[in-house]
């Protein structure tokens, strides 16, 4: 009985849980602001790719 009421007053795995979560919903972010985002990137970098080759070069 005393290893049960240790077991349900132990909170260290809760922390590391928290810490999965956080890091879990981070990671949400931050792939839906890429994919939000990466339309406009993608014609941002093909703009100057087309000006950089079109550039005269000595």
């Amino acid at each position: 009985m005393n290893q049960l009421m240790n077991f349900l007053r132990d909170e260290e795995g809760a922390s590391a849980v928290e810490y999965g979560l956080i890091v879990g919903l981070i990671a949400i972010a931050i792939i839906v602001a890429a994919t939000a985002l990466g339309g406009g990137l993608d014609t941002l970098f093909t703009s100057a790719s087309t000006e950089v080759q079109g550039a005269a070069t000595p």
